[in-house]
Order: C-alpha cells, then sequence, then structure tokens
C-alpha cells in the first residue's frame, strides 16, 4: 500500500506535520494581537466585543457548513486552497481601515513628535484632576482605548510640572480644564509641560513611554473618558451612539472581519476531516491525535516572531497610523507558503459512504444523555469566560507596561507547558479521572482569571501562565476522552468537534458581546473577578451534580479482546477467574473514570 503514493503515509504524516506547523504560524500572527489593534484604531471594548463576537459566530456556523459542502462536493482541496488564498487577501484589507483619529501618529517612528496621541471617544469632556499613577492604574476601565496610564517614569512624578512666570497655582489647575473642541485639544498641551530632565529610559518600555507621558498631561477624567458630572455620564460618557467617524470605522472594520473569516473559517475542519478519513482508511488514525502539537508549536514560534518584528519593521511599512500592520503582512506571508504546501496535503479520493446528518445524531445524543448535556453547558461557560482572556487580557497587560514581545512570550509559555505536558496525558488522565480532570482544569482557570486582575507590571503575567497547561490542556483532553466514552460507535468524533466547534466558540461569541459591554461599565478588574466566582460557582454545581446522575453499566469489548489468556483458563475453578465476570466488575470504575 505504501508503493502506491496517495496511501503512502509516512508521506502523508510528514505534509500534515509541515502543514499544521506552517498553520499555526499563521494564526499565531494575527489572531493574539488583532483585538490590541483594533483598540489602537479607536475602538472601544464594547464594539471590539460586538466585532470579535461576530467573528467567532461566523466561524461557529459557517465552517461546519463549509465543510459538509467540501465532502459532498469532492472538493475538498478547492476548499484548502480557496481559503488560504481568500483570507491571504482579506486579511490585508484591516489595513485600509481608518483609525478614529486621523492625526495618531506612530509613537516610534515619528521622532519628532515626544509624545503618543491619543484616542478619546467622541464627544467625551475633559476636565477634572490629575489622579496618583498608582490609583489610575488599578481603576482604569477597558471603555476607552489607551496608552498606559498608571506607570510612573524614573525621576518623574505625576505633579513636575513648570509653571511659566507669573502663573498662579490657581491659573495652572484651570489650564489643566481642557475641552473636547479641537482648540481645547492643541493649546492644552502648550499650557503646562512636564519636567522631563533626567528621565532615563527604560528599554522594556520602548515607545509606550511617550503614551506615558502624554498621560500625565491628562486628567483622570480625560484618560478615562468620562464627564465630570452623573448626569453627563449618564448622557454622555456612557452612551453609545455612533458619531460618524466611529461609525465608518467599525463598519468597515466588521465587514472586512466578517468577510475574513467567512474566507478562513473553512480551513481547519476542512483539513481535519480530510487527513481523518485519509487515515482511517489505511488504519492508522490512532497517529492523528498527536499532530495537533505541530499547531501548537508552530503557534508558539509565530507569537514570539512576530511580535519580535512588530516594533521593527511597523516604521518600514507604514509610517503613521497605528500599530501592528505587519501583523497583517505576516499571515499573508505564510498563507502563502501554507498554500504551497496544502498542494500535496493529503486528500482522500474515494467517495465516503457515510451518512452527512452526523451533527443532528450528535445532538440527539446530548438530550438524551445527562453526562453530555452537563459536559456541554461546562464547555459553553469555559468559552464565556476565556473569551475574556483572549479579547482583553493584552489590553491589561498593555495598560501596565507590557511590551507587545512581552505578550508573546507570555502566550508561548502557555503553549510551550501545554505541549511538555502532553506525554503524561494518559496518565493524568487515569488517575485523576475524567471528572476530576475537568474540576481540576475548571480550578485552574478561575485562579488564573484572579490572578489577571491583580497585575501590578509589566512581567507579572508571566509566572501564572504555565497554568494554562491545566486549564486548557488537562480540561480538553477530559472533555475529549469523556465525549469518546459517552458516545455511540461512531459518533466519537462528531461530538468532539461539536464541542470545540459550535459551544466553545459559540461561548466564545456570547462572551465577547456581553464582556465588552461589561467591561465598559465596570472594568478590566472587576470582570475578570467576576468571571473568576462564576466559575467557581459552577464548579462546585458540577462536582455536586456529577454523582447524583445515573450510571449506565456498558462493557468495553475492546478491553474483553485485549484480556490476557492465563485469565480465561478453564482449568481455573471459580467464577472469579471467568474472564467476562471479571470485565463487567472492572467496568464501573473505567465508567466514573
Amino acid at each position: 500500500m505504501s508503493a502506491n503514493p496517495q496511501w503512502d503515509v509516512s508521506r502523508a504524516l510528514g505534509v500534515a506535520r509541515l502543514f499544521h506547523l506552517v498553520c499555526g504560524v499563521r494564526d499565531a500572527c494575527v489572531t493574539p494581537f488583532l483585538t490590541l489593534y483594533l483598540r489602537q484604531l479607536g475602538l472601544a471594548a464594547p464594539w471590539v466585543g460586538i466585532l470579535m463576537g461576530s467573528k467567532l459566530l461566523v466561524a461557529a456556523c459557517w465552517s461546519p457548513f463549509c465543510a459538509f459542502l467540501a465532502k459532498s462536493c469532492q472538493k475538498r482541496r478547492a476548499f484548502l486552497v480557496g481559503s488560504l488564498l481568500g483570507s491571504a487577501g482579506a486579511s490585508l484589507l484591516m489595513v485600509l481601515v481608518p483609525p478614529l483619529d486621523g492625526d495618531v501618529l506612530h509613537g516610534s517612528c515619528n521622532k519628532s513628535s515626544g509624545m503618543t496621541a491619543r484616542v478619546l471617544p467622541p464627544g467625551a469632556t475633559l476636565t477634572g484632576t490629575i489622579p496618583s499613577p498608582r490609583d489610575s492604574a488599578s481603576t482604569h476601565p477597558a471603555g476607552l482605548p489607551s496608552r498606559p496610564v498608571g506607570r510612573k517614569l524614573k525621576g518623574q512624578e505625576a505633579s513636575d510640572f513648570t509653571v511659566g512666570p507669573g502663573e498662579s497655582e490657581q491659573e495652572t489647575l484651570e489650564g489643566l480644564r481642557l475641552v473636547s473642541s479641537p482648540e481645547g485639544a492643541r493649546t492644552a498641551p502648550h499650557t503646562l509641560q512636564p519636567f522631563t530632565s533626567g528621565v532615563k529610559a527604560d528599554p522594556w518600555e520602548g515607545a509606550s513611554e511617550a503614551g506615558a507621558e502624554a498621560a500625565l498631561l491628562l486628567p483622570q477624567e480625560a484618560v478615562l473618558g468620562r464627564p465630570a458630572s452623573a448626569s453627563e455620564a449618564k448622557g454622555e460618557a456612557l452612551s453609545l451612539e455612533l458619531s460618524e467617524g466611529l461609525q465608518w470605522t467599525f463598519l468597515l472594520a466588521l465587514g472586512f472581519i466578517v468577510s475574513w473569516e467567512l474566507l478562513a473559517a473553512p480551513l481547519e475542519q476542512v483539513a481535519s476531516d480530510s487527513l481523518y478519513e485519509y487515515l482511517d482508511f489505511v488504519d492508522a488514525s490512532d497517529r492523528y491525535g498527536s499532530l495537533g502539537l505541530w499547531r501548537l508549536l508552530g503557534m508558539a514560534a509565530g507569537v514570539c516572531g512576530i511580535a519580535a518584528f512588530m516594533g521593527r519593521l511597523d516604521c518600514f511599512l507604514m509610517t503613521s497610523g497605528p500599530r501592528g500592520v505587519v501583523c497583517f503582512y505576516g499571515y499573508a506571508l505564510v498563507s502563502t507558503l501554507a498554500l504551497l504546501v496544502s498542494t500535496t496535503f493529503p486528500v482522500p479520493t474515494y467517495q465516503q459512504q457515510e451518512p452527512g446528518y452526523k451533527t443532528i445524531k450528535a445532538l440527539s445524543l446530548l438530550g438524551g444523555d445527562p453526562h453530555l448535556f452537563l459536559l456541554a453547558l461546562t464547555v459553553l461557560l469555559v468559552g464565556v469566560v476565556t473569551s475574556t482572556v483572549q479579547n482583553f487580557l493584552f489590553w491589561h497587560m498593555e495598560d501596565h507596561g507590557s511590551s507587545e514581545l512581552v505578550m508573546g512570550f507570555s502566550v508561548a509559555l502557555s503553549l510551550l507547558g501545554e505541549i511538555l505536558l502532553y506525554p503524561l496525558k494518559t496518565m493524568l488522565l487515569r488517575k485523576l479521572s475524567r471528572v476530576g480532570a475537568v474540576g481540576l482544569g475548571l480550578g485552574c482557570l478561575a485562579g488564573q482569571l484572579l490572578y489577571y486582575s491583580f497585575l501590578w507590571s509589566w512581567w507579572s503575567v508571566l509566572p501564572i501562565q504555565i497554568l494554562s497547561a491545566i486549564s486548557h490542556g488537562v480540561l480538553w483532553w477530559a472533555v475529549e476522552a469523556s465525549a469518546e466514552d459517552l458516545a455511540t460507535p461512531g459518533m466519537e468524533r462528531p461530538l468532539s468537534t461539536m464541542f470545540r466547534g459550535h459551544f466553545h466558540r459559540g461561548g466564545c461569541s456570547l462572551g465577547s458581546f456581553v464582556g465588552g459591554f461589561l467591561a465598559m461599565r465596570f472594568s478590566l478588574v472587576v470582570l475578570y473577578r467576576t468571571c473568576c466566582v462564576g466559575l467557581l460557582l459552577w464548579l462546585a454545581v458540577f462536582l455536586s451534580i456529577q454523582p447524583r446522575l445515573p450510571q449506565e453499566r456498558k462493557i468495553n469489548y475492546s478491553k474483553l479482546l485485549a484480556v490476557d489468556s492465563s485469565d480465561t483458563s478453564d482449568s481455573e475453578p471459580g467464577s472469579e477467574r471467568d474472564w467476562l465476570v471479571k470485565a463487567m466488575k472492572e467496568e464501573p470504575s473505567d465508567r466514573r473514570s
């Protein structure tokens, strides 16, 4: 069979590993930094949440339909090539989205500018008093895209302003009351000048130091985008009416992101189905599970690489505008490499004689099995909670002075931890049991969220990232193992695909829609602590309900076939040595695990 190149398993696995590696690099170029780019465009948290929620909702609904269509029409390779080529072109459209503030400057490229321009919501009144840097860092809401405001520059305090000759302290405070008119915005920096002599630059802060200097010139209400009075806050700052500029930026971003996702979504599931059927036809499906590690490895390398080039190449690609355009150019470039690999990707050419309604059958299993229904609710809630991390963790890190390189390194740590833990997968699931592994994953995820709410510096997020190997890796291993045990024959993979594609992405979409408004109304600190409390409550409910569910006795036939011949000897008396009785006695313990 290996003589026929169509069924060369070694070659197919090699191409599949390379394809997963390149696709991992491709996804890591944009996915982690997309919300950060949208923030730099001037979009507040609610609008970013709507954009990300729409993107995930399209992926959850469109990807299974394209996979079914590609299989029915026997056009899987055409879908792979079209998805890679179309998504590469659609990603470049994001560079054309105009920032909310057309005069925003690229801080690291514009050497003549001493500070980074700040983007404020339309109609926001800039008035108030100067906050202390420590207070502003802990209470900064995510409703406003801004540079870090809570970082104290070395040798400089928030009150180090030089007052011009003849100006009293009262005049100085009056000069701090800015208005949102263009005249006030242009004349305000000339009223007070920051005292910056002797300030030593921090190599870790980079271009964000200029943004911190500008933040010291603005009062807290100016930075946070809040009016002075409560009545103004109700009718002005918290109103979500789209101005003309915001409407144009938001609608363009929404159209480009949805179009981009429509083209990119079919790739993962079409490639996954094609490879699994190829290996299953040659009885090598047991080698399919470890291929996901190559995608994780590619993502770890890609997120660090694109973060390292982001601050250096942006100046050559675009001298004005928001940072991060190199992400989209990198995505398009790596998509071209993946396009070359996809021409040799293993695609079965035979007509698969299987029903095409397995998704409906998988849904019927959820309604008839309380274990699966409880597991589906858990996956949905995990998606809601993890969306707050995927969407706004980099915002929270940026507010504490983290650079893009630190952000990328934090993601790489979590991915490498999951890769290193993979060899212990079988042992962990056997020692902890399925329910115990799910509970451990939920507990570690709750601990991460609580830790994120107490970040105090740019590096403080790094130690907790190693827990992602448990909160993501072990949790999903337990979910997939439970789905495999509870599913009927032939429904294991459709059920696992439904958990990841429909319930998890649907939960992420719902969490994105709601999380953005909560982050604007309160803050990211409150959002993370609320998610932590909600996750702990669900963990208590999950652990209390699971033992009370009915336990079905099923015989593991593969275990019966693998029984040792010494246990089946007829010469040994007693029913305890009977292989059938022994297997049935051992089954309940395996069922609970």
